[in-house]
């Protein structure tokens, strides 16, 4: 069985052709990180432009490197869920037109919940029930799978997703974008001291498993470019505030390194109190599941894998290729859904919101 995957959820162009749900025969992947650096962040109007450009050529070289033509293709397999809404499209639109002139079936997949069979491509199957936990540019969620497509959220950030976190401290910081690599190398440092700053870990009540990151990221701020000035209030004395230290190449390591160390214990704490959760209503885990770009992460690997261990799990976590957008988990994913007959006609639509 052979799916072509396409992506293009945000700012990846991305086609791939697997065979069956785990061996992927090609996976070619269009960056735009060029086009909005000087942004410090991902441009709607631009991506979808740039998908527009990509799109045909990408899907091009996919079936070329799979050594296959597109009539042996057996479905077209699309990401149209969740995202931006003009690059959704693109991807979408080039699905459609494939399916519809090739008389092959269309499947269209969530990528983010393709994001939690990453770990499955070009290795054994993932065994369940699992706990899945997405991390990435857009999404913070965690997930309890019975099976690749059948789950229950648990959780999910409340507003800026860790990826996204890691990238406005970045730029904070001076360090371009995107943002989540150059923290982490930072915080690599054989110098760098994750205990400088006492970074705050959110927790959002104690039986809560949403996330939050706004607070870290206001923290960063701070602790990097001072405080605002207080309002002067007429009657009242005057506050001082103390500007923040210089930024020399010491204390922004260790501000990367406090910041990481914040940000991916929130990740163990709730994931931790999911394990738990879960073991108390009767619905214990097999498998910890990790994907999305922040997976690529050498903290949340650690951590998580010490997380996992501890509780007696096996952990998965995509090879570094499929950790950021790609369309393999698409093809891969759509496989599955194919073999179950899950497949979908030519209204299926662009939806930039998650569904689950």
């Amino acid at each position: 069985m052979l799916i072509l995957g396409i992506e293009s959820s945000c700012d990846e162009t991305a086609a791939a052709v697997s065979e069956g749900p785990r061996r992927v025969r090609s996976s070619v992947v269009h960056a735009q990180h060029d086009l909005h650096a000087e942004y410090g962040g991902v441009v709607p109007e631009i991506a979808s432009r740039a998908h527009a450009e990509k799109i045909l050529p990408t899907v091009r070289a996919a079936i070329d490197r799979a050594g296959v033509a597109l009539d042996d293709l057996d479905a077209i397999a699309v990401g149209h869920r969740p995202g931006l809404i003009g690059s959704l499209l693109v991807g979408l639109s080039a699905a459609k037109s494939l399916a519809w002139t090739l008389g092959k079936p269309l499947v269209g997949v969530d990528h983010v919940h393709a994001h939690l069979h990453a770990p499955a491509l070009g290795d054994a199957p993932i065994e369940f029930p699992a706990l899945g936990l997405v991390v990435s540019g857009g999404h913070t969620t965690m997930y309890r799978l019975t099976g690749p497509t059948q789950l229950e959220r648990l959780g999910a950030t409340i507003d800026d997703a860790i990826g996204e976190a890691f990238d406005k401290a970045a730029a904070i910081l001076g360090l371009g974008h995107p943002g989540g690599p150059a923290i982490d190398a930072l915080a690599r440092h054989p110098d760098a001291d994750d205990r400088a700053l006492d970074f705050p870990v959110s927790r959002l009540g104690p039986g809560s498993l949403d996330f939050s990151f706004s607070g870290l990221k206001t923290a960063m701020l701070y602790a990097a470019k001072g405080r605002p000035q207080p309002r002067k209030i007429p009657g009242k004395p005057e506050v001082r505030v103390e500007p923040a230290p210089e930024l020399t190449p010491e204390r922004i390591r260790n501000l990367a390194a406090s910041f990481q160390r914040a940000a991916v214990r929130a990740l163990s704490l709730k994931v931790g109190r999911a394990l738990e959760a879960l073991s108390e209503r009767g619905d214990p885990v097999r498998t910890l599941i990790v994907g999305g770009g922040v997976s690529a992460n050498s903290r949340v690997r650690s951590e998580l894998a010490a997380l996992a261990s501890e509780h007696g799990l096996a952990l998965r976590v995509p090879p570094m290729d499929y950790c950021v957008d790609n369309a393999a988990m698409i093809a891969g994913l759509g496989a599955v859904m194919l073999e179950r007959g899950e497949t979908s006609d030519l209204s299926l639509e662009a939806v930039p919101t998650t569904a689950c």
